[in-house]
């Protein structure tokens, strides 16, 4: 938990994982490792679990916690560990933020409470509980409307920021990229945006923001890494380079219902053992899958190499 007590040093491309399951639904614990340990390798600046990504809605607050657990100690302060640690209730939210305190994690990140649709003050409400629950950690707030049916909006993140000293920071998962703009101009730039949304991570950057939480990441990691390595020294050709080349992987990742195009991905390439995703979700269809081999072999030259892999 080096990062915790100076989270503006969280920055670039954070890889928010998946959560492998075995074949018959558990939690594969030894590919979980595995790809942590690939995402280092390959350069990326952070770590996350636990968000959409990860199916947390399938999965248990026990399952939950013991994967942040076994991620944090995977992780062992080599980068930034951030987990998702949000639940549609505030008990599971506090519960789970808990147990990422104790495991080590650097700050937390809080999903917007899906389906019951609050209000702009129940969300301050909200997130004021939490982040006054735990004083010394820092609490990014996760801003993803297209699957929890309600938008933080930029004047309650500027409250937020405002009230709340360890709020921040916020990942921003809208395609209304005037929304980013609207969040850090009233924040100013010492809030730290991360984008959720693959095709403007490197639009975020232009405008101030701190990096990105792009599922991208989960099949690229080091091709995400140096995109903002490039922006960062100033080479924007190469920068751009990456971010074009990069379209085929995220058209890949969204054919189906994110992540089951990634776990196929994976399992090809000998990271996890099984495609396994868990009710309501399923398996890539046929259709879905001949589509991902062409994408794949687009995207092909900004895969990151896999030892032993396909």
């Amino acid at each position: 938990m080096r990062f915790r007590s100076d989270p503006v040093r969280i920055r670039g491309s954070l890889a928010p994982v998946i959560t492998p399951f075995a074949e018959d639904g558990s939690v594969d614990r030894q590919s979980l490792t595995r790809l942590v340990e690939w995402q280092l390798e390959q350069g990326s600046h952070g770590i996350s679990i636990g968000g959409s990504t990860g199916e947390p809605s399938a999965q248990t607050i026990a399952e939950r916690a013991e994967a942040i657990r076994l991620v944090a100690g995977t992780v062992a302060d080599r980068v930034p560990f951030v987990p998702g640690t949000g639940s549609a209730k505030l008990d599971e939210t506090l519960e789970l933020t808990a147990a990422a305190r104790e495991a080590g994690a650097d700050a937390v990140l809080i999903i917007t409470p899906y389906y019951a649709r609050p209000t702009q003050e129940a969300l301050y409400r909200w997130y004021s509980a939490v982040a006054r629950e735990f004083p010394d950690l820092p609490v990014i707030a996760y801003n993803v409307p297209s699957r929890t049916a309600v938008d933080l909006a930029p004047e309650t993140v500027a409250r937020l920021f405002t009230d709340l000293d360890n709020f921040v920071g916020i990942k921003e998962t809208t395609k209304d990229f005037e929304h980013f703009s609207r969040v850090l101009h009233r924040c100013g730039p010492e809030l730290l945006v991360w984008s959720g949304i693959e095709l403007l991570c490197l639009p975020l950057l232009a405008l101030g923001g701190a990096g990105y939480i792009s599922a991208t990441a989960n099949l690229a990691p080091a091709a995400c890494a140096a995109m903002y390595q490039a922006w960062t020294d100033g080479d924007l050709a190469e920068a751009r380079r990456i971010h074009y080349g990069l379209h085929p992987l995220v058209d890949l990742l969204f054919t189906e219902t994110n992540p089951a195009p990634a776990k196929l991905v994976l399992q090809q390439r000998g990271l996890i053992a099984s495609a396994h995703v868990r009710p309501p979700l399923i398996e890539p269809t046929e259709p879905g899958r001949t589509k991902i081999a062409q994408l794949l072999a687009e995207g092909a030259e900004f895969l990151s190499p896999v030892e032993g892999g396909s």
